[in-house]
């Protein structure tokens, strides 16, 4: 059995703007081992978007081959690739990206519904995700009842409900004070720590140190893949 969870060979990204064409992606390698935890970088334009939407399996991919758990998601189309992202990939969002009218508890059992998992069920087990999130006492709050970091942990109790291959997290402190980006990266520590692929999008340095592995994308190619020898950690 592979230890591979991601390998993706030649990959190749354009797009049509007007009547020129963009590559915002142009050959580009990378493999990833099951209990990484990579941050990938780069500049606006680097392509660092891309390939987190190609990743994450919310777009395919002009050329080349992606292999997820074993699986060629590459060719896949629309609704095969939703399937996929539901079973394999936990998102966390920037944005959080809950729904406003939906409790906490609610908002975390969403992805089982389309799982098919009963009511039931759906709220044991998003009751035991927000408590391993340290937010029981916040279960029954929308989100304009919480803080935002409060609204972060929601969306990383959702990422995990599935139980997915990959945490897949783009620029989760982005809209999150210092403090707070803080507990939210010791919790990626701690999911890390638990046995998940973690892999974290993001143009902060603060926030890539954290990983063991940084990759750094410039004008569609990878321009660096290091190993980060003193990672930031939290006991």
């Amino acid at each position: 059995m592979s230890n591979e969870i991601i390998k993706i060979r030649g990959i190749k990204k354009f797009y049509k703007v007007g009547t020129e064409e963009v590559k915002a992606l142009n050959g580009v390698d990378i493999v990833i081992n099951k209990n990484e935890y990579v941050a990938i970088m780069g500049p606006s334009g680097s392509g660092k978007s891309t390939i987190m939407n190609i990743l994450g399996c919310l777009d395919s991919p002009t050329d080349g081959s992606y292999i997820l758990n074993d699986t060629d998601v590459s060719k896949m189309n629309d609704g095969e690739l939703a399937q996929v992202r539901n079973k394999e990939i936990g998102f966390i969002f920037q944005s959080f990206n809950l729904l406003p009218r939906y409790t906490a508890l609610d908002n975390v059992s969403l992805p089982l519904i389309y799982s098919g998992v009963g009511k039931a069920e759906r709220d044991r087990r998003a009751s035991e995700t927000l408590a391993s999130v340290d937010l029981t006492d916040r279960m029954h709050h929308k989100p304009n009842e919480l803080s935002g970091g409060q609204r972060q942990r929601v969306a990383v109790a959702r990422a995990l409900i599935n139980n997915p291959s990959i945490i897949l997290a783009d620029e989760p402190t982005g809209n999150l004070d210092s403090k707070t980006s803080i507990d939210i990266m010791k919790l990626f520590s701690q999911i890390h720590n638990q046995g998940n692929t973690v892999i974290v999008v993001t143009h902060e340095e603060d926030i890539a140190k954290h990983a063991r592995r940084i990759i750094r994308l410039r004008d569609g190619l990878i321009e660096s893949d290091t190993i980060n020898e003193n990672p930031i950690t939290y006991n």
